[in-house]
């Protein structure tokens, strides 16, 4: 089994992109009577979910994470998916008795998104041992509520480090859910706007977090990601996209990025900058597992953003 142990959410992702801005088809003195209708020109269904799309940036980046997660009945084209890739299987929990995760999607013109998302069978906690070790890495992404809630005292109780990125699951979690997997966490990711919402949910503020996690991550999409540790705070650019097709799933790329960097050993800042390179290729595809690179293409992409070589 792997020492990188990704926890999260396994779904078909419907993705749709709307020509125009969601504020056009909002009326100020009508919200609180919506009724709404977006005609899309495409569809495309995608394999996605959090855990699945880090696990797939990971095994990119030359990695065979193992994924912790309960997919349904109708898995089986995902797992050939997956396996094609070399990334286990086996340690996959399957409900035959439900489906598995969907979610729709849709991304306007200026990059908001509105998504509806049915948990299926990611709704069923995981129900088995965990090898988490000493030396193992995990992170808790969205997805099934009781894994993420019992997760963090697991990788703790093994010396584990871990990554709490709760991210679309921030709603349905209690403020001492959050506060218990921000707890020890090594690190914490938020995007901008998550992290407004789990200082509203909790009380914390950035400082808050920083005195029981060692760091904050906090996204800012095309403006690139703060990294904050109890040293201080350094901003890090966004790599530029050369063709910006689909956001969705750069947070997932970014944090499969970022985790590698851990693995080899590196500082939070670089670990930014890797998790940067990886999103830029994720944005420049439609699907959260559409992107391909080489170990080259990143070190290439690395030295071109931010002056300094890597080794992968």
């Amino acid at each position: 089994m792997s020492n990188i142990l990704v926890s999260g959410s396994l779904a078909y992702d419907h993705i749709m992109n709307l020509p125009g801005l969601f504020k056009d088809y909002f009326l100020p003195e009508k919200l609180h009577n919506i009724n709404v209708s977006f005609v899309v020109p495409d569809h495309q269904e995608h394999f996605g979910g959090t855990g699945g799309n880090v696990a797939y940036s990971l095994a990119l980046l030359g990695e065979e994470p193992t994924i912790i997660s309960t997919a349904g009945h109708d898995f089986e084209r995902y797992r050939k998916h997956l396996e094609d890739l070399s990334i286990p299987t086996d340690s996959i929990h399957i409900d035959e008795t439900k489906p598995t995760s969907f979610a729709y999607v849709i991304t306007d013109r200026g990059d908001n998104q509105i998504a509806a998302f049915h948990p299926g069978a990611g709704a069923v906690p995981y129900g088995r041992d965990v090898a988490a070790t000493k030396d193992s890495i995990g992170i808790i992404s969205a997805g099934c509520l009781d894994d993420i809630r019992d997760l963090p005292d697991i990788f703790r109780g093994n010396g584990s480090r871990f990554l709490f990125d709760p991210g679309q699951s921030i709603l349905a979690l209690t403020a001492d859910d959050l506060r218990n997997g921000i707890t020890d966490a090594d690190v914490v990711f938020a995007n901008d706007y998550e992290f407004a919402l789990i200082t509203n949910r909790t009380t914390w503020t950035e400082a808050d977090v920083l005195k029981v996690a060692n760091v904050l991550v906090i996204t800012l999409g095309a403006d690139g990601s703060r990294v904050i540790t109890k040293q201080g705070e350094e901003r890090i650019k966004a790599v530029k996209v050369n063709d910006v097709q689909d956001p969705t799933g750069a947070g997932d790329a970014y944090r499969a990025g970022y985790i590698k960097g851990m693995r080899r050993g590196w500082t939070p800042v670089k670990c930014a900058k890797l998790g940067s390179a990886v999103a830029a290729y994720a944005v420049e595809h439609v699907g959260t597992q559409s992107h391909h690179f080489t170990l080259e293409d990143v070190q290439e992409r690395y030295l071109g953003a931010y002056g300094e070589s890597l080794e992968l």
